[in-house]
């Protein structure tokens, strides 16, 4: 039985639509339309129900009877190449969406790590905000996120990657008292931060909005790298991963702040759906809890 029609009618069952099919196969809807009616004619049954215009295919009662045996068929051959160790048998492309905070850290070796296991897959890599990230991965324009997790949704797995802590920092030349400081203090400066749509964003957000006085003002970005800069230029106090200015406090570019309050820990987590069954991304997320753990170590 042809491995890409089953692969095919699963999709078409997931996305309920031969173009998003197509698109998520990297093919053409008439070749989409080709495999499920080879399907259907070796089979013997109708699988789809087409009603044409813009309404969803919509699978006819044999179709969800099948559903479930033609994805166990997928699963254990996918199970079969795991156990054969076929690196090479793994091809097509891969779209990877990235927090900034991890780009910035071990990224490179989980990508490095991909490559030697997989070298016959491609990757497209979206770096974004959680928020967009979660809704790429809901809505499957996504295959796995390196994201600020988990995601809760029942069809979504979750691994944990990593847990990065936070800090106040801020320039020298701002000359901050060497003293615990009260938030209100802090105020004085603008508040460097994680963009709008962040956990971050909004747990700081809220924190000064409680305090009497002049409100803070927010300089949001999603580049953790320009908040970063933007903190060694004394534009404003910005609170930042420890792991990303380790070497900027070494140098003295950067010091950090003790402030009365400082903000959660930020906890990462590999996320993808597995409707349908999803095995690259399942291998990617394994190398990428292998990456984080070493580079936690």
């Amino acid at each position: 039985m042809n491995y890409k029609r089953l692969e095919t009618f699963v999709r078409v069952a997931s996305l309920g639509n031969f173009r998003k099919a197509a698109e998520r196969l990297h093919t053409t809807q008439p070749a989409i339309s080709a495999r499920i009616s080879g399907l259907e004619e070796e089979l013997g049954v109708k699988l789809f129900e087409r009603e044409g215009g813009s309404s969803p295919i919509t699978l006819t009662s044999k179709g969800k009877e099948l559903l479930p045996y033609i994805e166990k068929i997928l699963y254990q051959t996918e199970q079969l190449k795991k156990r054969a160790n076929i690196s090479n048998a793994y091809t097509g492309v891969l779209r990877l969406g990235v927090s900034e905070t991890i780009v910035n850290t071990w990224l490179p070796d989980f990508l490095s790590r991909l490559h030697n296991d997989m070298p016959n897959l491609d990757v497209e890599m979206t770096v974004d905000i959680t928020s967009n990230l979660t809704t790429g991965i809901k809505d499957r324009s996504l295959d796995l996120g390196l994201l600020m997790g988990p995601i809760s949704e029942p069809n979504i797995v979750n691994r944990a990657l990593c847990t990065f802590s936070l800090s106040w920092v801020a320039s020298p030349t701002l000359e901050l008292p060497d003293r615990l400081l009260y938030l209100e203090e802090l105020a004085k400066w603008p508040i460097i931060t994680y963009a709008r749509a962040t956990k971050p964003y909004v747990e700081i957000n809220q924190k000064f909005r409680e305090l009497d006085g002049a409100p803070a003002h927010f300089f949001a970005s999603t580049s953790l790298a320009a908040c970063r800069s933007l903190a060694i230029d004394a534009v404003g106090i910005s609170t930042l991963p420890n792991i990303m200015i380790a070497k900027e406090l070494e140098a003295g570019s950067l010091q950090k702040i003790r402030a009365v309050w400082t903000p959660s820990d930020l906890t990462f987590t590999a996320s993808y759906s597995d409707e349908p069954f999803n095995p690259i991304a399942e291998i990617a997320t394994n190398i990428a809890v292998l990456a984080a753990e070493e580079y936690n170590q």
